[in-house]
């Protein structure tokens, strides 16, 4: 009996040391880590006002830029900030271009503001402008509303909360209480989302959100982050982060998301934006995730812009826009692009006003 218990004493150790090597292996390919990091610079200079990151930035074919900031206390990212979060504008036809601190009006906890994901509706039939902010007061996940009025102030019109709204990582709106959510985790218990990546599994999703109906759009992602939509608001692009890949669906009657295709980016992709004129995709990434997480300012994490032309079609085109070994930028989330113009945000550092000409 003494040998017997032995024998499974150290067949468990055997096996937990193979899983424990193996979820190593994986937790180390998943985050490329000690990936080489590719090096392209562009013309680029430091945003004011933005110190202490912009998580997402999304711009209006006017040239208006709405940049959230502040992001803290989320997924054990690093931030250097416990101050609430602030939306920013940013008007890129201007001679000077300085970000704007919003005025925000309204029945919302400013104390506890904690932005995340944006995206704008424009309302075609008065062009009244709403922003959708994704907001994590105290971890939680909601999604605000606002109507911008006049140049500088937003006033909130309404929390979106749902139970399957659980994990909120980015947003496109697609009406004025309507839109497509990514959730990032499946589970609420950080040791379960670990072993489910762990495991591979694929069990998040995408969120259908209207005041009449909430329900999967899409399933079979392993970690939604970034969602936008095609210009002729045909197709929604999603960021899996974790298997490298931007994945197509197309927009079906009664907002069903049918799957087109995956493309290979090769990193980990954050806030997808599209270039309102030519219909380019644009990616803020990650190049080493555990670089990301296990933050040391003397190795600081890199950033990497993505960018993918003709996506839809047979053979769409991945290049490398920007890269930095994060002595200039690190942790970028978000590429807006608009004319000539590219604007890079992170999770916690500076942005970057940079010329594609």
């Amino acid at each position: 009996m003494a040998a017997l218990q032995k024998s499974l004493i150290a067949a468990a150790v055997a096996a937990l040391a193979a899983f424990f090597g193996f979820a190593f292996l994986k937790i180390n390919r998943l985050s490329l880590a000690s990936r080489e990091m590719p090096v392209k610079h562009l013309k680029c200079h430091y945003l004011p006002n933005i110190e202490y990151g912009a998580e997402d930035i999304t711009i209006l074919k006017d040239g208006l830029a709405f940049l959230s900031t502040g992001l803290h206390d989320y997924l054990d990212l690093p931030s250097f900030s416990n101050e609430p979060g602030k939306m920013y504008v940013l008007d890129l036809l201007q001679p000077k271009l300085i970000p704007v601190e919003l005025q925000i009006k309204g029945d919302l906890d400013l104390s506890s503001f904690n932005p995340h994901g944006i995206s704008v509706y424009t309302d075609e039939g008065d062009d009244t402008v709403y922003l959708f902010v994704v907001n994590h007061p105290q971890r939680k996940s909601q999604v605000e509303i606002f109507r911008l009025v006049g140049e500088d102030t937003l006033v909130h019109l309404k929390t979106v909360r749902h139970p399957m709204l659980h994990s909120v990582n980015d947003i496109v709106a697609v009406g004025k209480e309507h839109f497509y959510a990514t959730n990032d985790h499946y589970f609420h218990n950080e040791a379960l989302n670990l072993l489910a990546v762990i495991l591979g599994l694929p069990w998040c999703n995408v969120v259908y959100y209207s005041p009449e109906e909430v329900r999967e759009a899409a399933g079979g992602i392993q970690s939604g982050n970034g969602i936008n939509i095609s210009p002729d608001k045909r197709y929604i692009y999603v960021s899996d982060i974790l298997d490298h890949e931007i994945d197509v669906f197309e927009r079906l009657d009664g907002e069903r998301l049918a799957y087109v295709k995956s493309v290979p980016v090769g990193t980990l992709c954050d806030n997808i934006e599209v270039d309102h004129m030519t219909g380019d995709v644009w990616l803020g990434c990650h190049p080493d995730a555990t670089k990301l997480s296990n933050f040391d300012p003397k190795d600081p994490p890199g950033s990497e812009i993505i960018k993918i032309k003709n996506i839809v079609s047979d053979q769409p085109v991945v290049t490398l826009e920007y890269g930095d070994d994060g002595h200039e930028l690190m942790g970028s989330t978000v590429a807006a692009p608009y004319e000539g113009k590219l604007l890079i945000g992170t999770i916690f550092q500076k942005a970057l006003y940079c010329s594609t000409k």
